[in-house]
């Protein structure tokens, strides 16, 4: 049983709609860029990631959604449709990859510049 089997249809009508333009302007930006990273104002570990990425000379589209005072709603639907709970939520490829500890893991073992040609 996978998790979207224990969710009743109306309920998942529900988060389908819940912040749909949010969403949809996320879900663009992964499917079209390379790299994508999701975040919030105020973040250090958002921060941490794009410094990351700018250290390894990759260019990424970046989506700021709100702060911790701010936009929490579009956030939450995010985090409803990626399935990754915190900020930032970065994309390869257009597979989320994880957060920023992620991100950091993967620089510090090579995989991101595997990851990143093979985009």
């Amino acid at each position: 049983m996978t998790a979207l089997d224990r969710i009743h249809p109306a309920a998942l009508a529900a988060i389908e709609r819940f912040h749909a333009d949010t969403v949809a302007e996320v879900a663009q930006a992964v499917g079209r860029d390379k790299v994508v990273v999701v975040g919030m104002g105020w973040n250090p570990s958002v921060k941490n990631a794009r410094r990351i990425l700018q250290e390894e000379g990759v260019g990424y589209t970046y989506l700021e959604y709100g702060n911790y005072l701010s936009a929490w709603r579009e956030r939450l639907a995010i985090k409803l449709w990626s399935g990754w709970p915190t900020f930032p939520m970065v994309f390869v490829g257009s597979a989320l990859v994880g957060g920023g500890s992620e991100l950091a893991a993967l620089q510090k073992s090579g995989e991101l510049k595997t990851l990143l040609a093979a985009t």
